[in-house]
Formats: C-alpha cells, sequence, structure tokens
C-alpha cells in the first residue's frame, strides 16, 4: 500500500512554525479527528483488512481495466477518490502525517478561512489521487493516506510563509537541542527528495506513493492562487469571530541582542492581550552560541505597557567576569497586528 511520507531526518524532529495562526483552526483540527477515527475503524476490521482498503483506496486498475472496475458501483468508483485521503497503513504513517497537517494546516486555514480551506485541502487530495492514478494506469496496488493532501498543504504554505522557521528538535545525548530551519529549505529539500525518489523507482513497484505527493504539492500551490481570488463570504468573519485564539505558543524562541558595551541582552516574548491580563507561564528557549538553553519565566497578571522582565545573569560578561543580565520585553497585540510594547 502506498500514500506513506517520508521523514526528512529521523534526528529532526519538526515542532512547529514560528508563524502563529490567528485563529483557533477547527476545520484543520476536524480533519485530523477524521483520520484518527478512520484508523480506528480500519483496526476494526479484524486482522485481514485487505478487502476494506481495496475498497475504500484509491486502485488504478479499477478505473482501467474493465473486468476489475465491473465488480464496482459508479459511487464506489467516485468515492475512493475522497476515501482513500482518510485511511492509513499503520499507526506512524497517521502520526507522520497528521503532525505535519498539524504544523503547516493551521497556517493555510488562517489564509483562507474554514470553509474555503477545507474545500482546498479536498481538492488536493483529489489531485494528488488522480497524479497518481495517471502515472500507474495498471496497477491493481491501492494507495492510502493524507499524504498527498498535506502535500498541498505545504505547497500553499511555502507561498504563503516563505521566510517563516521551522522549529526543530535535534536530541544530541538526550539534550534537546533546538534549531530554526527555514521553511523554503525545509519544505524545499522535502519536495527535492520527492522527485529524486519518482525518478529513482520509475516503474518499479514502491510502498510509497512519490506522484501523488508531487502532484499535492504543485496542484496545491495552483489551488492557493485560484482561491486568493475567490471572494470570502459573510459567514467566515463570524466564524472568525468565534474562533479568535487567546493565547500565543508556550515553546517561544528569543533571540537576544545587545548594542556596543552594554553587557545587557534585550528580546522580545509575545503575549496575547489575554494573556497580558490573565498572567501566564512560557518556555524560552535562548540560543547564545553552541548554547541552547530553556528557562521557565512568568509573566504576571495585570502587565502593563513598558515592563521589563529581567533574567539575572544571562547577559554578556563583564571584564570582571559577571555576566550582564537579559532583559526580555513584552509585546502585546492583537490577532491583526502586533504592537511592541518593550521599554
Amino acid at each position: 500500500m502506498a500514500g506513506r511520507s517520508k521523514p526528512v531526518s529521523h534526528a529532526m524532529i519538526p515542532i512547529r512554525d514560528t508563524i502563529p495562526a490567528r485563529n483557533y483552526p477547527i476545520v484543520n483540527t476536524t480533519i485530523i479527528g477524521i483520520n484518527i477515527l478512520m484508523y480506528l475503524i480500519q483496526m476494526g476490521q479484524g486482522p485481514a483488512p485487505d478487502r476494506f482498503i481495496y475498497i475504500y483506496g484509491l486502485v488504478p486498475a479499477r478505473y482501467s481495466v474493465s473486468q476489475i472496475a465491473s465488480y464496482f458501483s459508479a459511487f464506489q468508483q467516485g468515492f475512493s477518490f475522497l476515501s482513500f485521503m482518510f485511511l492509513h497503513g499503520g499507526f506512524w504513517h497517521l502520526l507522520s502525517n497528521m503532525w505535519s497537517l498539524y504544523i503547516f494546516g493551521d497556517n493555510v486555514e488562517d489564509c483562507l478561512g474554514p470553509l474555503r480551506y477545507l474545500l482546498f485541502y479536498l481538492l488536493c487530495g483529489i489531485a494528488s489521487g488522480l497524479s497518481h492514478l495517471l502515472l500507474n494506469l495498471n496497477s491493481n496496488i491501492p494507495i492510502i493516506g493524507a499524504s498527498g493532501a498535506i502535500a498541498g498543504t505545504m505547497g500553499a504554505y511555502f507561498i504563503l510563509h516563505p521566510k517563516s522557521k521551522i522549529l526543530t528538535l535535534i536530541p544530541i545525548f538526550f539534550i534537546p537541542y533546538f534549531v530554526e530551519i527555514p521553511a523554503f529549505f525545509f519544505i524545499g529539500i522535502w519536495f527535492v527528495l520527492q522527485l529524486i525518489n519518482a525518478a529513482a523507482i520509475h516503474a518499479a513497484i514502491t510502498p510509497v506513493a512519490w506522484w501523488a505527493h508531487i502532484g499535492g504539492f504543485l496542484f496545491g500551490i495552483v489551488f492557493l492562487f485560484l482561491f486568493l481570488k475567490l471572494p470570502q463570504i459573510g459567514v467566515t468573519d463570524k466564524i472568525r469571530r468565534v474562533t479568535e485564539k487567546k493565547k500565543t505558543h508556550r515553546l517561544q524562541v528569543v533571540r537576544p541582542v545587545g548594542t556596543g558595551a552594554d553587557p545587557h541582552l534585550y528580546g522580545t516574548v509575545t503575549i496575547t492581550p489575554y494573556e497580558a491580563m490573565t498572567g501566564v507561564r512560557k518556555l524560552v528557549n535562548i540560543p547564545q552560541g553552541f548554547q541552547k538553553r530553556l528557562f521557565k519565566i512568568v509573566i504576571p497578571p495585570g502587565i502593563k505597557e513598558g515592563t521589563v522582565l529581567r533574567l539575572q545573569g544571562l547577559g554578556r560578561d563583564y571584564p570582571s567576569d559577571q555576566r550582564g543580565d537579559l532583559f526580555l520585553s513584552d509585546q502585546r497585540g492583537d490577532l491583526f497586528l502586533k504592537v511592541s510594547i518593550k521599554s
């Protein structure tokens, strides 16, 4: 069975992107939930789910070989273009796909709105299935998985946020080491790997639908430009008012800067007006040379503009071997404008 995506590296674990979504991704979250539900239904088919997968997966030979096509109704033939993208070949296949969708899907939904995003996602999945079918007309192997639809979402993200960064965990001797990899590089390398693998296998039998990934990615870019030209309907604004996010990411990367001989360093922590009012705890990752340390900071409730948090001993070295301090200013903003309130 095909449709499985392979991670860029087993030693690199993407955590999230650095572009926070302004609204809660209700459609993206619902899609993830449906995929999990369908996986549980698959597991309920017993030790031999092959018949279930052959019916609801996408099998190219069902459309090109008349003897096979005669066993299926017109509804079954059409429904497979939708159902195949909600089935998975195993737990890790499901987990890797859903984690990728979690990272990239919310920002695309944030841009398109929930209704347009739902249609966009389904069309990317269908286009990825057609891409595989046209290049494997006589294959009797079912392809399953959300990889093609997610590839379309990654293609859209690649266009929308090329300067974003992917916060990636690299465990080194059990020590969490966080790095920010540019999105255009992270996704670009992924796409190049799909092309290389697709060219390498050519006509050979493979458990991965490389052309579904490539087709999904390219069609995702095309669909994005088409959907951005479609006007939004009034219900989108109403949904966005309800799904407005009240909190920022708990884990944030702060890159402190200093000037001249000042031993102190200065950075920015991003919070929402709601968090400024209620108070919040954050995990802050501070890269300094080869040091990538995590710190817990507490932002008290009712914080006002100009407030500065002081982390002692994390600044530059004094000539007397004492270290300067790191000052973190709070950046408050609504879901559309980020207004700096640092002193």
